[in-house]
């Protein structure tokens, strides 16, 4: 077997399994489905893509440095706001005139896009009308109810993530792509990108003994760390968590249920770490 090493840390990550509606809830580390997401994008896999051997690998996290969870109180919409001249043309209504009229003013910083690509691009602004105050235009309207959802993060986070395959040239390839994603890359959220290097490389051996063999990140805060090692059914202490990806697919997106050992690791390492903190 061969072991894939990845660095986690980001001044914020989240890490959803329940997320539903106005509250979005994170684990207290990465799951599987999020770090296979993270691949596949790297690989620049499309949603809508077969997962292949992705699906075979088999994930641990080791929580090095657990982070802080903080609350976010989040609040989108409601009252009015001014309408900028971008926003006129992403208005499916008023785009291609719109769009004519602001290249003639100011270049083809629009132009040069069909005036229905910059309408699928930007989300076109609702209910915009005369503003009889202001004399301008606006958008929105004041009986919309504000949007307010609880947002869960983990701050000042670092974690080892390590996936395991006995294709070699696979966890290479996964390797070169983290460093080189074809697709933008986050640790849970959108709003959570990584900080430096995520790839430790590529090690001989199974999650149990790299892990236990790997250098604590710098700046751990345990000497301990908790380890979540993936095994099969039915392995005396293991937990049930259900985080395995079977399709990412937006119409059809499904998980299927996996087994896990929770675990302190105390590492005596013989592997260190070559990567950009």
């Amino acid at each position: 077997m061969t072991v894939l090493l990845m660095r986690l840390a980001s001044p914020l990550q989240s890490w959803g399994a329940l997320a539903r509606f106005d509250r979005r809830d994170t684990q207290p580390r990465p799951t599987k489905s999020a770090v296979i997401g993270l691949i596949a994008a790297a690989l620049g896999y499309d949603r809508t893509q077969d997962l292949g051997p992705l699906t075979d690998l088999r994930f641990a996290t080791r929580a090095d440095r657990p982070g802080t969870a903080v609350r976010d109180f989040h609040v989108v919409g409601g009252g009015t706001y001014p309408l900028r001249p971008r926003d006129l043309i992403t208005d499916h209504r008023r785009a291609a005139k719109a769009a004519t009229a602001l290249e003639q003013a100011t270049g083809p910083t629009f132009g040069h896009l069909p005036a229905t690509a910059v309408a699928k691009w930007y989300g076109a602004p609702k209910e915009i009308a005369p503003d009889p105050t202001l004399g301008t235009l606006v958008a929105g309207n004041t009986t919309r109810d504000a949007i307010m959802s609880t947002r869960w993060y983990l701050a000042d986070a670092a974690f080892v993530a390590a996936v395991e395959h006995p294709d070699e040239e696979l966890l290479d390839r996964i390797s070169h792509a983290l460093e080189h994603p074809a697709r933008l890359l986050w640790l849970g959220r959108k709003s959570c990108p990584p900080t430096g290097s995520i790839s430790g490389g590529v090690h001989p051996g199974t999650l149990e003994t790299v892990l236990s063999t790997t250098a604590l990140l710098p700046g751990a805060t345990t000497e301990q760390p908790w380890a979540w090692i993936e095994t099969a059914p039915g392995t005396p202490g293991a937990g049930q968590t259900r985080d395995q990806p079977v399709t990412f697919h937006p119409e059809h997106r499904a998980h299927a249920p996996r087994w896990e050992t929770r675990t302190r690791l105390t590492p005596e390492p013989t592997i260190e770490w070559d990567i950009i903190p």
